[in-house]
Parts: C-alpha cells; sequence; structure tokens
C-alpha cells in the first residue's frame, strides 16, 4: 500500500481517473483533511477489483448458507420473490453508494463522505458514529463468514458418520483455525496475489453453472408442479404470514451482504473513481441473476422442504443438494466447493475489513491509531489492523464456547449495522439537495436526476426497514432460545463506540471536509 499523499482539492484526487476518452475530469470542489494512497502504490487492476467485491458477496452462495431460514419463513415465496425485492432495494443503496464512489474513492467510504456532506458543527461526530458502526459490521460481517467453515465441514462428518456428535469446541477450533490460516495469508502473501480473487470468482460461477445443470439433468422429468414453486407460503415461524414474510427477506439480504467492500478497496486499485462503482453494478447484477437463478432451480428440483429442515447435519443445503442432484457424493462435492468459497470470501472479507480499519486509525479515530495506522514497510500491508480485527473475532469466537445465542446475536447485527452507514450519507446528500458542489456533474457515474433522489430515499427508507424488522425474534412464542438480541448487542457496541469516543476520538479524530463547507 506503500506512499500516501495528502490532497488538498478533490481534483487532485480525481486527477488519478481519467474518463473512457482518456481525459482528465476536472474536479474543482476543494477538499481538506483527506489522506489517500498515490496511484501509482496501487497494485489491484479492474478486474480484480470486481473480483474482489463478488468474492466478498457470493450472493448464490449467500443464499445457500441460510436456506433454512426462508423456508421457515416464506418457503418458496420467499425463496423465489425475495431475490427480486432486494435487487430492487439493495440496487438502489448500491446506486447511491457508486455515485459517491465515483467522487470521492476512499477506503474510509460511507464515514468520509458523512464527513463531508454534514453541516461543520456536526460533521465530526455524525462520521465517527458512521465510521464506528461500519467497523462493527465488518467484524460481525467476517465472524458470520467465518462460523460457516466449522459448520459444513461438521455437517459432512456427521453425515458419513452418524455416531458423531459435534461439540461445541469442535466448532471452535475450526472457526479460530480458518481465521489464523486467512491472516496468514492476507498479511504474507495476498498483496502478492491478488489474483486470488479472480480465482474466486471463476470457481463461484464455475460452480454455480454446474450445479444448476447438474440438479435440472438429475431431477427431469421429477420437478416440483410450478404451482408449487410459484405459490407455496409456508410458514413455521409463529408469527402472521405478513411478517414472517418480512422477517425472512434477511435470507435474500444475504445475498449482498458486504456490497459495499469493494468501496473500502478503492485505494487498492488503480482509477478507483471508475472501477469501483463498476464493480458495486456488476456484483449487485450478478448477484440478481444467480440467486435468482439458483432459488428457483433448488425449489423445482426439492422434494421434502422438511426434511431440509430437520437434517441431522444442521447443513440444510447439503440435504437439499442431495436431494436435488440425487446423489450423496455430488452433494458433497458441492460442499466442498461451498466450504472453499467460504475461505475465498473471508479472505476478502478481513482484507476490506483490515482496510476500513485501517482508514479509521489513520483519521486518529480509534484508541491505539498510532500503530493501527501504520503500513509494513515489507509486507505493504497494515499488519496491526489485520491482528486487530482478527483479535476481536477470536474474541467473538471465544463467546461461542459460552452461548451460541450471544454469537449469532452478534453476527446478525452485520447487515442491520452495514444499512445504517449507507442510510447516513444517502440522507446528507438529499439534506444538501444533491448539488453539484458536492457530486460534481463531471463524476464517472451519473445518474438522472429522478433516479438519484429515488435510490436516496429508498436507501434511508430500507435502513429503518431492516432496523426494526430484523430486531424481531426469528419465531414466536419467544423463548430465551430464540429470542433476538442484536438490539442489545447494538446497545454493547454503542457503549464501546462512546467511550472510545470520550477517551480518545473527540480530541483526536478529524474526518475530511470541502473547504468551502460550512
Amino acid at each position: 500500500m506503500g506512499d500516501m499523499k495528502e490532497f488538498k482539492s478533490s481534483s487532485e484526487l480525481e486527477r488519478h481517473a481519467t474518463n473512457d476518452e482518456g481525459q482528465v475530469r476536472d474536479v474543482s470542489h476543494r477538499l481538506v483533511g483527506l489522506n489517500v494512497q498515490s496511484e501509482h502504490a496501487r497494485a489491484m487492476s479492474g478486474y480484480e477489483t470486481i473480483s474482489a467485491g463478488w468474492v466478498i458477496c457470493n450472493s448464490w452462495v449467500g443464499i445457500a448458507a441460510t436456506f433454512a431460514l426462508a423456508i421457515a419463513q416464506g418457503g418458496p415465496v420467499s425463496l423465489i420473490y425475495g431475490p427480486i425485492i432486494m435487487f430492487l432495494l439493495v440496487g438502489a443503496c448500491a446506486l447511491t453508494l457508486a455515485e459517491l464512489a465515483s467522487v470521492y474513492p476512499t477506503a474510509g467510504g460511507q464515514y468520509h463522505w458523512t464527513s463531508i456532506l454534514s453541516p461543520k458543527s456536526s460533521s465530526r461526530g455524525l462520521s465517527y458514529c458512521c465510521g464506528a458502526t461500519n467497523v462493527f459490521a465488518w467484524i460481525a460481517i467476517c465472524a458470520g463468514i467465518a462460523i460457516i467453515i466449522p459448520q459444513q465441514i461438521m455437517g459432512m462428518a456427521v453425515f458419513y458418520n452418524p455416531s458423531y456428535v459435534p461439540q461445541t469446541w469442535h466448532a471452535f477450533i475450526l472457526y479460530q483455525g480458518g481465521n489464523l490460516m486467512v491472516l496468514v495469508y492476507n498479511v504474507y502473501l495476498l498483496k502478492r496475489s491478488m489474483w486470488i480473487h479472480d480465482v474466486g470468482f471463476i470457481i463461484s460461477i464455475s460452480c454455480f453453472v454446474t450445479l444448476v445443470i447438474t440438479s435440472l439433468a438429475r431431477t427431469a422429468p421429477n420437478f416440483q408442479p410450478a404451482k408449487v414453486v410459484w405459490t407455496t407460503f409456508l410458514n413455521q415461524s409463529g408469527w402472521v404470514d405478513s411478517v414472517a414474510f418480512l422477517t425472512g427477506l434477511v435470507n435474500s439480504n444475504y445475498m449482498y451482504a458486504g456490497i459495499d467492500g469493494v468501496i473500502h478497496l478503492a485505494e487498492e486499485c488503480k482509477n478507483a473513481a471508475m472501477v469501483v462503482p463498476r464493480a458495486l453494478m456488476s456484483t449487485i447484477a450478478i448477484g440478481f441473476v444467480t440467486s435468482f437463478v439458483f432459488a428457483i432451480v433448488m425449489v423445482y428440483c426439492t422434494n421434502d422442504f422438511d426434511a431440509a429442515v430437520s437434517t441431522p447435519t444442521s447443513v440444510p443445503i447439503y440435504e437439499i443438494w442431495r436431494q436435488a442432484t440425487r446423489s450423496d457424493a455430488a452433494a458433497t462435492v458441492y460442499l466442498v466447493f461451498l466450504l472453499l468459497m467460504a475461505f475465498f470470501a473471508l479472505n476478502g472479507a478481513q482484507q476490506t475489513a483490515s482496510r476500513l480499519s485501517w482508514s479509521f486509525a489513520r483519521d486518529n479515530a480509534i484508541f491505539g491509531s498510532r500503530w493501527l495506522s501504520k503500513i509494513s514497510p515489507t509486507q505493504d500491508v497494515p499488519i496491526a489492523a489485520l491482528v486487530f480485527n482478527f483479535a476481536i473475532m477470536f474474541v467473538i469466537g471465544c463467546i461461542y464456547l459460552g452461548s451460541s445465542s450471544a454469537f449469532n446475536a452478534f453476527i446478525g447485527t452485520g447487515l442491520i449495522l452495514q444499512h445504517l452507514t449507507y442510510a447516513m450519507p444517502a440522507a446528507l446528500l438529499m439534506y444538501r439537495g444533491r448539488s453539484s458542489a458536492w457530486l460534481p456533474q463531471t463524476r464517472s457515474f451519473k445518474l438522472p436526476s429522478w433516479l438519484g433522489w429515488t435510490a436516496n430515499v429508498t436507501t434511508v427508507g430500507f435502513a429503518i426497514f431492516v432496523l426494526v424488522i430484523y430486531c424481531f425474534p426469528v419465531a414466536m412464542p419467544v423463548s430465551g432460545s430464540n429470542m433476538n438480541y442484536a438490539s442489545a448487542v447494538i446497545a454493547v457496541m454503542a457503549l464501546f463506540a462512546t467511550l472510545n469516543w470520550f477517551f480518545y476520538a473527540r480530541k483526536n479524530y478529524q474526518g475530511p471536509r470541502l473547504e468551502f463547507s460550512d
């Protein structure tokens, strides 16, 4: 990541990106207090950046990993129509993020934009809240990906050895082992092998294509009737159907978990002002096509949803694939590929989370910023930031030993916190009237006015929806085991963020600002 340079104006920042005709975009609005990586220090190509954005979300895999939730809360209706709804809602969020990224492509992303767009009197406080929220969101996302690894390994072990009884500490060891492997790779190898994201992208798409073809070929002609696929609503949650459908949307939302990952890699890639918006749009488009097709095929090819939910392996998608492919061996092969893709996703997520933590420390917003903001001169990566995120994930893994409910509550906050960070700059952009002072007309990604306003309003509205609905218990009646503790976890996170603010950030943190702004 090499040298850093402080740009006093956004024209200097944008000088490192050109439009399609090779002409330099002239952005005259001045910025102060923004440090970014110089262009020559950036190693990721455009394709590698798009691949990184994809492997983090890996949309069809995200739906596969949470299949059981959708079956219990809507069944085929949630699985089929959920991806369409999320394509529209999260697509609006991506459009909002892409416009801002085309003007201010920085590793800080949302909290930098919040700092720039806020009134001067509230800039530091609002941007700090956004940054802290985003840091917690990415740690939760990393932990959520990491726990998939032991779940899949132990699921295969149970299937092939029914006498095996999984223990919590088994999952703990595998969880920490996966985290450690990815940490070592990020420190010593990732900077020298950015092509690893390309490999992950190719494996993901190849696996998707072969899985779809195999399932259709093996199931034909014994498909589920079209009426079952497109109109059947299953509700095992105890909620009324309308609430069950809304809470079940969290499954489809996971197809875009970590959509902002590529934003925080902006200072890793060349021509970030052009590449990052393209990566966002690519992830949304490819994610929808693969997820929608995957959901349709799996519903047509599955003949017993109850067996998938009650499978002794505790990996519902394993049972789904056994039914779809009519083969234990084929289902196992695909689950191994799913396990491999979890490693690719965790690798990209740790890279992203560390760059966000590093950026936050670079702005002197975290206790220990003096160390967390350093770049290793030999490895050219923020080792301290990587270790910082790993250490927090290690502690969260220890929580799993004591209470899986508390652990699940923590990882369940990832989507909620992410959407809050999308909403803050979106709301402030509307507050600024989407003025050309903050969104220059020369930007590489430009929406028509009506679409920009619609995307911004939808981004804010959806964040409010997520904050409320995703805190509902997953089932009724509520008990200690099925209670949704996300709101309590968010309160604890807020406490830590508040303590850090009063004891450190309040005196030291300064976010970037437009020089002329109020």
